[in-house]
């Protein structure tokens, strides 16, 4: 697929709230497909879905080109690196019903691997080895599902979740906000623990959606600019 010229890449300059400086952005770029939110880092190149399009793309962000476009079963709302593959949450008809599929590029979507997400809802995915974990964001919880997709844990989140990944150490991190989903925050979430709390690290001065990290930077999504953005803290 053709590539695409880079919006540009850019520095975020700091903006002090009390002693937290903001996440610094390292590149700005156009989205593939309109309103991306979930983003997983698979075969070395960054997995984006878009609303609007209600596709995947598969993105060589050294060059930004465009390297492959799969239409999703439905809305995609989340997607996380899971075993050989990806694991995806999409939405589903006129209830808005959330589903897994398993995808894979040599098979693309399995269509028998469809699941319902607990009571039908779900949004954001993370993945730790074997664990998958949802958000689910009405509930004000994280799921920790085994890889037969059941329930093993829940998670009360305290605050609302815009995405969240692991990454450095294999430690979660997690894009909060406040009820209004404003004043978003690069957090550290440890789900090891018994009663999480973020440990917020940096501001996002943005209204970011989805998040991963590819080993050096983490990547977001600009959702209603149509943009994604890598960033460091």
């Amino acid at each position: 697929m053709r590539a695409e010229k880079p919006v540009g890449n850019r520095l975020t300059s700091a903006r002090v709230l009390g002693d937290m400086k903001n996440v610094t952005e390292v590149q700005r770029r156009p989205s593939p497909g309109g309103r991306p939110q979930p983003l997983a880092v698979y075969e070395d190149r960054l997995w984006v879905g878009a609303w609007e399009t209600d596709h995947i793309y598969a993105i060589d962000t050294k060059a930004w080109s465009f390297e492959k476009s799969v239409p999703a079963p439905g809305k995609p709302y989340g997607i996380a690196r899971f075993g050989s593959g990806l694991m995806t949450v999409v939405s589903l008809g006129e209830d808005d019903d959330r589903y897994f599929y398993r995808y894979d590029s040599a098979g693309g979507f399995d269509p028998s691997s469809k699941v319902a997400c607990p009571d039908f809802t779900g949004s954001h995915l993370a993945a730790d080895g074997s664990t998958l974990y949802l958000c689910q964001q009405g509930k004000r919880q994280i799921l920790t599902l085994d890889a037969n997709l059941a329930i093993a844990r829940t998670i009360a989140l305290p605050t609302r979740c815009g995405g969240f990944a692991f990454g450095p150490g294999g430690d979660c991190y997690m894009i909060t906000a406040d009820a209004e989903f404003e004043n978003l925050e690069f957090a550290r979430f440890d789900l090891r623990a018994a009663e999480p709390k973020p440990e917020p690290i940096a501001a996002v001065p943005f209204d970011a959606r989805g998040l991963t990290f590819d080993g050096t930077a983490w990547w977001t999504c600009h959702r209603e600019e149509n943009q994604i953005v890598a960033f460091t803290v």
